[in-house]
């Protein structure tokens, strides 16, 4: 019966060399370390306990980020749509979060590259497995927001996503909540975001907005329809009484706020429009 826990940091005696390291022993209990370090026989290191692919017990003097009982900041490695997604906690092995642990949409699944908050947990096969933290624990981490103005730019990683809207950690440590109307993609689960502030509430939450104010949509939109006749020759069969559900499936835009860039652009003399048609004016 294995005596010392996984995921967790031991004093353990260098017992003899091998080819790629190290034979270190507690008790009975004995693991690899693959270190290009030099011990001595009789050397009492600190070490951390995985379980490796081949199901060896593995010892490493690496400092994990995050180790079982604690929270830390990981990195998105890969992500396996059947399997989940694999995190780097600082040692040579990634360690996997299975799907049951992560969003029920994989449109809203980390990528690589994002980070999560995450813990260590071991299954019943004695494998190490990262698990995100709920917002609940996020509750003794975040700071009454003050000193805030409206429409300030804030930055964060998302820390939860639903059908409601997503939740923000800011790099001030502020909650921000990100209703759904307020943006045009859903983020996802550890995605780092630009938003900016659209109330600062009594309880010291921010709710945030993912959209430009009025007038720079404005700008986009026109950029987009002004890109799309210069790609199509200069003419469009998109005009102000086109189908929505059309204007959405090309432009990625409501059929009012296509209508208020057309008319932007029509007042600038930039475009046209004839018999249900949009023609760019040279």
């Amino acid at each position: 019966m294995q005596e010392l826990p996984v995921g967790t940091i031991h004093a353990m005696r260098v017992q003899e060399a091998t080819a790629g390291g190290y034979i270190v022993v507690k008790g009975t209990m004995r693991a690899t370390l693959i270190t290009m370090e030099t011990y001595e026989e009789e050397d009492l290191i600190d070490v951390f306990l995985y379980q490796n692919n081949d199901n060896e017990l593995i010892a490493t003097t690496s400092t994990p980020s995050v180790v079982v009982g604690t929270y830390g900041w990981v990195e998105v490695k890969d992500k396996i749509p059947h399997l989940g997604v694999f995190v780097s906690i600082g040692i040579a092995d990634e360690v996997l979060i299975f799907k049951e642990d992560l969003p029920a949409f994989k449109s809203v699944w980390p990528e690589p590259g994002d980070k999560l908050y995450v813990t260590l947990k071991v299954d019943g096969k004695n494998r190490l497995l990262a698990n995100p933290a709920t917002e609940r624990i996020f509750e003794d981490v975040f700071d009454f927001a003050e000193n805030v103005d409206l429409n300030e730019t804030v930055k964060g990683t998302i820390i939860r996503v639903d059908r409601e809207g997503a939740v923000v950690l800011t790099e001030e440590n502020y909650r921000g909540f990100i209703h759904y109307t307020e943006r045009d993609k859903e983020p996802r689960l550890g995605e780092f975001v630009t938003g900016r502030v659209i109330e600062v509430k009594e309880n010291g939450t921010l709710n945030v907005s993912l959209k430009p104010m009025k007038h720079e949509r404005l700008e986009d939109d026109a950029e987009t329809i002004l890109a799309y006749l210069e790609e199509a020759g200069g003419e469009m069969d998109f005009g102000d009484r086109s189908d929505a559900t059309a204007i959405r499936n090309t432009f990625q835009m409501s059929k009012s706020a296509f209508k208020r860039a057309l008319g932007g652009l029509m007042r600038q003399k930039k475009i046209e429009q004839r018999d249900g048609k949009t023609y760019l004016l040279k």
